[in-house]
């Protein structure tokens, strides 16, 4: 059947039953798209990895990107802090003979000065920058790739109504440059993109906000409902609901030389 002649029931019923554990999307294959940035962050983190002696993944999640990336080094940890997640990246790293370690994302990281020449996150919450260079060695490598400032706004907004300038600037690639930089690391390269984001039916949209979860924060059906009802007649009525992510790639580099 297919989604645009379901009932608004169905379609929101649908989405709060779905699991949200881990960090994939595949729940919303034909219900919603997003344009990839064009630097294809897992090549460039496998690329990374296979020159890398030890490495540190922060921020994990369920670590599928992690795995799907290639070899590993020969010392490969991972963090996370989201206790569904940390269950879900075990299972799928540890037979990979990757360490996962369950932190609270907050500084400091329970690693050892130099401990590693590779530390990477895609969408990590925060950038500790202190803490990312302390645990690299001299020469080593910081590479992520970031969720960029007002990223899916037009969602955000949709509910919460206009935000700040303040609001709309955090994870600003500028201000993660100034801090990388005040941390001692050297930017080697920064690259930003805007990114097409499609949701074809409500369901996508719960799903979505229930699964990022900073998007909306406290979101719930019950709380948004009439709102929610809205926007589903406007994308039975009018197409697709179109938003915008926005991320950004970035290297850092600690000065200095490594003897891995």
């Amino acid at each position: 059947m297919s989604q645009m002649t379901r009932s608004f029931d169905e379609l929101v019923t649908e989405a709060e039953a779905a699991p949200v554990e881990g960090w994939d999307f595949s729940w919303l294959e034909g219900r919603a798209t997003e344009q990839r940035p064009s630097w294809g962050y897992q090549r460039l983190l496998g690329e990374h990895l296979a020159l890398a002696s030890a490495a540190l993944d922060i921020q994990t999640g369920g670590g599928e990107v992690l795995a799907g990336a290639g070899n590993f080094p020969r010392l490969m940890v991972a963090t996370e802090g989201w206790a569904p997640n940390v269950a879900k990246a075990t299972r799928l790293l540890h037979p990979r003979g990757v360490v996962v370690v369950a932190d609270r994302d907050e500084p400091p990281l329970p690693f050892a000065d130099e401990a590693f020449d590779l530390v990477t996150s895609r969408h990590p919450v925060t950038a500790h920058w202190t803490e990312i260079a302390r645990v690299l060695r001299p020469g080593g490598t910081y590479l992520a790739q970031h969720v960029g400032h007002s990223s899916v706004f037009e969602l955000v907004e949709y509910f919460l109504g206009p935000q700040s300038e303040e609001v709309r600037r955090g994870r600003h690639h500028g201000e993660a440059r100034a801090a990388a930089e005040a941390a001692g690391l050297e930017v080697l390269d920064l690259r930003f993109e805007s990114l097409r984001t499609e949701f074809f039916d409500i369901g996508a949209v719960v799903y979505f906000l229930r699964k990022v979860i900073w998007m909306v924060p406290g979101f719930t059906v019950a709380e948004y409902r009439d709102r929610l009802a809205e926007l589903h007649e406007l994308i039975q009525r009018e197409g697709p609901f179109v938003a915008h992510a926005t991320r950004f790639l970035i290297e850092a580099r600690k000065p200095g030389r490594t003897d891995a």
